[in-house]
């Protein structure tokens, strides 16, 4: 079987951290219901059928603003394990959907909320976004070269990574507890606490006096120029990461530097040579060229792909990291799991709004569904 089947999840839509959550929880085989807003498509999102945040999901098109909107989401919470949320704190109360609602219904369900700044604290009900939350975080400002400024590095850091991942680690954790006790919890995961928690390794450093606050300094963020990114020939880059001795000495040899002269590798007052000496040496070759000597080395060298070529490398292609489906390539589940029965996991592809609003209802055991669509409460998707 897979990993989460049988798991119910209802998520009440949003944008960015929540749906990633949900998609991973649906990639790992729960069965996850999403309570779309009726209304137009949003701009951030676009086009609902290339939107892969919602693959795997089925989509219920509800008003929670109309009279008996929080009925359906009640129903579908009796018959869940989890229910995902992303709102400012207090708006789920507001619309009777909040944790209290829910128990009421079902004791046993994992609220798990989704926020930048959490449920309290002084910023709990401002408006953010990721740049903004690993900012505070302190997970923002290490990023980036010597003298320059901090550099953004998408929403990778914040909204996936400080706040999915940790929202996911927090109802898998949630509902081991609940097969013991029997009674639900709120996951309050907030990106902010996530980022902070992702720098723990920096402040582990800095203990140790061997992490400085001066950005570009430090072993890890471009300080040492064995571990940094070098231009090629051709315009390319390439990704050095040789931070152990062995791994340093192999750089160094297939580089053709290897003479007495080259520095040591912690002769720190020579690291402005030995960078510039390693990147003459890369800008010699074409990204492809460097990737042909590199490879299967020891040496930690790697091209520096974009998203669009990342799906036809070798290795990738060999272990199906990235796959085509419905005609969108797209990254495939992750983690793997080894040793279980091969089950092929249900994978649907992304839905318009309401497009299973009256199937999903009804296979989730919810039968009397005519006057919440007659009523206007639930909304059809066109042609669903």
């Amino acid at each position: 079987m897979a990993p989460l089947a049988g798991l119910r999840v209802v998520e009440l839509a949003g944008i960015g951290p929540g749906p990633f959550a949900a998609m991973h929880l649906a990639d790992l085989g729960a069965d996850v219901v999403r309570v779309d807003r009726p209304g137009p498509v949003s701009p951030i999102t676009g086009d609902p059928r290339l939107n892969l945040l919602n693959r795997g999901k089925r989509s219920v098109a509800v008003d929670l603003k109309h009279p008996r909107g929080a009925e359906v989401v009640l129903a579908l919470a009796e018959r869940a394990d989890v229910l995902i949320e992303g709102w400012r704190p207090g708006v789920a109360e507001r619309l009777g959907v909040g944790p209290e609602h829910v128990w009421a219904r079902n004791p046993k369900l994992v609220y798990g909320r989704m926020t930048g700044w959490g449920q309290e604290g002084p910023l709990a009900h401002s408006a953010g976004h990721d740049i903004d939350y690993i900012g505070v975080a302190g997970a923002l400002h290490p990023i980036g070269r010597a003298g320059g400024p901090p550099q953004v590095p998408i929403n990778l850091v914040g909204d996936f990574g400080g706040g999915s991942l940790y929202l996911v680690v927090g109802i898998l954790a949630a509902l081991h507890e609940v097969a013991s006790t029997g009674r639900g919890q709120v996951v309050d995961a907030a990106i902010v606490d996530g980022a902070a928690h992702l720098t723990t390794m920096v402040y582990s450093l800095m203990a140790g006096g061997r992490w400085t606050p001066t950005r570009g300094a430090n072993l890890l963020d471009t300080g040492a120029p064995f571990y940094d990114v070098y231009e090629t020939a051709d315009g390319g880059h390439m990704a050095v990461g040789a931070l152990e001795p062995q791994f340093f000495a192999e750089l160094v040899r297939l580089l053709g530097l290897d003479g007495p002269d080259f520095p040591t590798q912690y002769e720190l007052h020579r690291w402005p040579e030995m960078r510039e000496r390693i990147a003459a040496v890369f800008a010699s070759r074409t990204r492809e060229e460097w990737t042909k000597v590199f490879g299967g080395t020891d040496a930690c060298v790697a091209p520096v792909l974009s998203v669009a070529e990342a799906p036809h490398d070798p290795h990738l292609v060999a272990r199906g990291t990235y796959e085509e489906r419905d005609g969108v390539v797209q990254p495939a589940p992750a983690p793997r799991f080894v040793g279980g029965a091969d089950t092929p996991i249900r994978r649907l592809p992304p839905p318009l709004p309401g497009e299973h609003s009256r199937s999903a209802l009804v296979d989730w055991g919810i039968d009397d569904i005519e006057p919440w669509i007659t009523g206007g409460a639930i909304e059809e998707a066109s042609g669903a």
